[in-house]
């Protein structure tokens, strides 16, 4: 069965989705998650602590969805929790546990967190880890010291909403330069925002996999634009929400359509749902029957 890496590199459309670990030392219940996706998804991301909140580490339950399921997985890896020999660290040992690719995040701030006393360490930030990786990759610490080489795919985030534009391409394609080589965007729902996006990084010639959070209703939307860094939810989106129930469905079926000609491929953001995904993915009639 033909890898990520290699689904990528040969153009094939990817779907991944995101999950977070469990708050607890039992992996049961995102291994119950993953096993819903298993044969309809391409990989599964596995967050680090998100929001700066506590989580099991993504590289154990990385290589435990690998293992228990035989689902390829991304793990999340943030420059927050850890310094240079940390970083290096962790890298080695996701090579050595048999998980291959890596998102590159800088990391929410400690203060965000259930942990607001925590040290946020940030010896390097995101593209300062592309480069850690990369270098890895080549098969040198970043000291310089000769290493048996991995071969990770590395990915790092855009956000095609941001207010800055410019300056979230320069960031970009510093990190593109440092070696990366795939990309996951933050959730999209502004169409306008994905093409011009899609158009921008078109020259890089990169892998782009358009973010889709599929929303319940106006509530919802409301709580993750005023709560999530990032996130930005048109009014008319809020509109077409309030319809009912059927309108979420409907509208993640649409966002789907209208971003997967874009790029290489879209990234769910299930907020701890998988069917949810599983419904998106069906066909047209289904969602409208089955709903989230």
């Amino acid at each position: 069965m033909a890898t990520l890496k290699e689904k990528l590199a040969h153009g094939q459309f990817v779907v991944t989705v995101e999950l977070d670990p469990p708050r607890g030392a039992d992996p049961a219940p995102v291994l119950a998650q993953a096993r819903e996706l298993a044969g309809h998804v391409d990989a599964v991301n596995i967050a680090d602590c998100p929001m700066a909140r506590l989580k099991m580490s993504p590289i154990a339950v990385a290589a435990l969805v690998q293992r228990e399921l035989g689902l390829e997985t991304i793990f999340h890896l943030t420059c927050r929790d850890r310094n240079l020999l940390g970083l290096q660290a962790e890298l080695l040992g996701a090579w050595a546990l048999g998980v291959r690719n890596i998102l590159a995040l800088t990391g929410d701030e400690p203060a965000r967190g259930d942990h607001p006393q925590a040290t946020g360490v940030y010896d390097v930030d995101s593209t300062g880890l592309v480069r850690i990786a990369s270098a890895l990759n080549a098969g040198r610490s970043l000291a310089g010291r000769e290493l048996p080489g991995t071969g990770f795919l590395i990915g790092v985030v855009a956000n095609p909403g941001a207010k800055d534009r410019a300056r979230e391409l320069k960031r970009l394609e510093e990190k593109l330069a440092a070696g990366a080589h795939f990309i996951q965007t933050q959730p999209v729902f502004d169409l306008g925002l994905a093409e011009a996006f899609a158009r921008a990084v078109e020259p890089w010639r990169v892998p782009v996999l358009f973010g889709l959070l599929p929303l319940t209703g106006p509530n919802m939307a409301r709580k993750l634009a005023e709560h999530v860094p990032g996130i930005a939810i048109p009014a008319g989106v809020l509109e077409r929400l309030a319809r009912g129930p059927a309108s979420g469905p409907a509208l993640a079926r649409e966002l789907f359509a209208e971003l997967a000609p874009l790029g290489a491929g879209i990234h769910f953001f299930p907020m701890g749902h998988p069917e949810r995904v599983l419904a998106c993915l069906a066909g047209q009639g289904e969602v409208a029957e089955g709903g989230f």
